[in-house]
């Protein structure tokens, strides 16, 4: 938990700078994620996951551009990081 909290406290001290990494870094995230989804072909199964990752990414950058409070901010850019992540590591297996 205190790896969490100094994380948030770095985030929350350099926000503006830290927001625009976020953006950058959770959308190339999320698009590799999508491609490699989208590389194992396109069936049901596959859109779902698709569906799913492009909502928990569009959350993380809306959550940014809307300005809500930071906590929320960095929570939905972790969900998102960490959920790219693992699609990345369901479709490459």
């Amino acid at each position: 938990m205190t790896l969490y909290n100094t994380t948030f406290e770095r985030f929350n001290q350099n926000f503006i700078g830290s927001a625009t990494l976020s953006i950058l870094a959770q959308s190339c995230l999320g698009g590799a994620a999508a491609m490699s989804v989208l590389a194992n072909g396109t069936s049901i199964i596959q859109m779902v996951q698709l569906a799913i990752i492009v909502f928990i990414c569009i959350i993380a950058n809306t959550s940014i551009l809307a300005q809500m409070k930071h906590k929320f901010i960095f929570n939905s850019v972790i969900i998102s990081a960490i959920s790219s992540i693992l699609f990345i590591i369901l479709n490459n297996l």
